[in-house]
């Protein structure tokens, strides 16, 4: 029997072989000991690690690793993240909270971040979080098309940071493509993040568009620094988000495989569910 964390350490090497194994498939009961598969068949949890592929070819091991090395790779933005996996795999976690995690493996203290769309706030928090410090160097710079997700951003904002804290996180009502236009161009950017689809409590009409959507990929590809990270939710449950999906594969799939490790995790039996992507430079 394998364990989970020996599955994800094989999809996480970087060698490459033939695109006739395009994706694992993981039919895993929940009841899980000591990090080993269950004889029970009941109650199966369909989900899929699904490297994108690249050039032809798709980023995933030729064969298993050994448990005496069940890591990823040291320079992959998933060291250290297995048991989190893991428990997105089991419903336990959302896919924002795996985003915040991966963020965390990436993101230091004193970097240049944005969220491209920030929403009701909830991610521009975090990322101060993570880039603050007492050297004021780390900004956040977030951006929306609608001037109720700055709002509500910026009321999250007043009710959890103090005067100082809040200098360092910029709002801007523009769209995700022209996050060029707003952030230093001296900037080392180190983390893109995008929640597509539509505002969380507001109107459902108003959603990214994948004409959009691929220009922000472009600019971020173009201002984010080697050791930095695209991450994308995807919600596709809503009319647009399928093809918008599609765009960010297409894009991704275009990445150099040299340069990028490309991700995405894909609940299999729940249609609507959150995709989580991520895009690391190497």
């Amino acid at each position: 029997m394998l364990s989970l964390r020996l599955w994800f350490s094989s999809l996480a090497t970087h060698s490459t072989f033939s695109c006739s194994s395009r994706r694992s498939l993981f039919l895993v009961p929940p009841q899980i000991l000591n990090n080993t598969l269950s004889n029970s068949s009941r109650n199966l949890c369909c989900f899929c690690v699904k490297p994108i592929k690249q050039n032809g070819f798709f980023p995933v091991a030729s064969h298993l690793q050994s448990s005496s090395s069940s890591s990823f790779p040291k320079d992959s933005p998933f060291s250290g993240l297995e048991d989190a996996l893991v428990s997105y795999l089991f419903g336990k976690k959302r896919a924002t909270d795996i985003a915040h995690m991966v963020w965390k493996h990436v993101v230091q203290k004193g970097d240049t971040v944005i969220d491209a769309t920030c929403g009701n706030g909830f991610d521009a928090l975090e990322m101060l979080n993570l880039v603050a410090d007492g050297s004021h160097d780390g900004y956040v710079y977030a951006l929306d098309i609608q001037k109720d997700a700055l709002d509500k951003t910026s009321l999250l904002l007043e009710e959890s940071l103090n005067s100082n804290e809040k200098q360092l996180v910029k709002l801007f009502n523009i769209c995700h493509s022209k996050m060029e236009n707003v952030v230093p161009r001296n900037a080392s950017v180190r983390l893109v993040a995008f929640n597509l689809g539509y505002l969380p409590g507001g109107d459902k009409d108003i959603i990214t568009r994948s004409e959009t959507t691929l220009l922000a990929l472009e600019a971020a590809k173009r201002i984010l620094m080697p050791g930095g990270l695209i991450s994308i939710v995807v919600y596709v449950g809503h009319p647009g988000g399928r093809e918008e999906l599609e765009t960010v594969e297409s894009f991704a799939a275009r990445l150099c495989v040299e340069n990028w490790i490309c991700c995405k995790l894909q609940m299999l039996n729940r249609s609507t569910a959150p995709i989580p992507i991520f895009l690391y430079r190497r």
